[in-house]
């Protein structure tokens, strides 16, 4: 038996790397079952399967007999079947979310939205602006804001140009030794990055929509890329809108780390900071130690658990 990691998925074949540095194509055998969940595709980028090699016509035939148990992996709701998972990636050291002030404007609500869902699957989350080079005065100063915050709740945040080079070099030396995701809506510029990180990675980049001034896709499957000064790197596809899977409304405000701070300090330990009295949260958003408007998204959330309703307009 042999073991590989998945680079590439195209539904029914795989680009696997095996562990002697050569590339193979494999195949499912039959229908794949893992950790009970009901996903869209079983097997997902980043993970280390076990190959059976067979002959056919003189020709080695690869096909993926088991998956590794993973470490972690990022999932969202699929885009055309609301009950059912996709898994983005397996694997993952850290994600590096990709964010645009303009052009496209990347909303505060996808940006918590995605980091709830990160920090559900204990994934880190660093925060790169980008486009730093387009920027008015105006949206500089909203990137600045918008820096202030999320460092102060953890975050590492990076403002980067793809036309400067010294804005971006320290992610090679972050991502030696390591299995990365970039992610973020279409059109911020994930390729770009990633082909400046390493020239000889091609990836299709793509142009912004005049109609909409919102991001085409040119990345349709996740695929990950062995990077010339060491680690891997995972180009993921654009996402327009982020459902929130496998978190239960009760722990919701666990992945809010700045509320994960204060457990134990409500009057009832199973406050969830809606209308409970003497809630820690509600006092510190109206201390304005907690940012209202993280505390705003949080309320949204937890009203799409009583609807089911995926609202586009909040998140997109």
């Amino acid at each position: 038996m042999s073991v590989g990691i998945i680079l590439k998925s195209t539904g029914k074949f795989y680009t696997v790397l095996m562990d002697d540095g050569i590339e193979i194509t494999a195949r499912l055998r039959g229908k794949i079952r893992l950790e009970g969940l009901r996903t869209t595709n079983p097997v997902a980028v980043g993970d280390r399967v076990n190959l059976l090699e067979d002959q056919e016509n003189n020709q080695a035939i690869y096909t993926i007999e088991s998956v590794e148990p993973r470490r972690n992996y990022l999932v969202r709701k699929s885009t055309n079947l609301s009950k059912q998972k996709q898994i983005l990636a397996s694997n993952i050291d850290c994600i590096y979310l990709v964010v645009t002030v303009e052009q496209p404007t990347t909303q505060l609500g996808f940006i918590d939205r995605f980091l709830v869902s990160a920090e559900s699957f204990r994934i880190p989350v660093s925060i790169l602006f980008n486009k730093i080079d387009l920027y008015s005065e105006e949206s500089k100063l909203t990137m600045q804001i918008w820096k202030e915050m999320y460092e102060r709740i953890g975050y590492p945040c990076h403002f980067i140009s793809t036309l400067e080079s010294e804005t971006y070099q320290f992610l090679n030396e972050e991502i030696k030794e390591k299995q990365v995701l970039f992610a973020g809506n279409s059109g911020v510029g994930k390729s770009s990055i990633v082909k400046c990180i390493d020239p000889r990675i091609n990836l299709r980049i793509g142009e912004i929509s005049e109609a909409h001034f919102s991001g085409k896709h040119t990345t349709t499957f996740a695929e990950m890329y062995q990077v010339e000064t060491g680690g891997f790197i995972i180009d993921s596809p654009g996402i327009r809108a982020f459902g929130l899977v496998e978190i239960e409304k009760e722990v919701l405000a666990h992945y809010f780390p700045e509320m994960r701070r204060m457990l134990g300090e409500c009057k009832f330990h199973n406050c969830i900071h809606v209308n409970e009295p003497r809630c820690a949260v509600k006092d510190a958003v109206e201390n304005e130690e907690i940012e209202e408007t993280r505390y705003i998204h949080y309320l949204q959330m937890l009203e799409d658990y009583g609807s089911g309703i995926h609202r586009r307009n909040d998140y997109e």
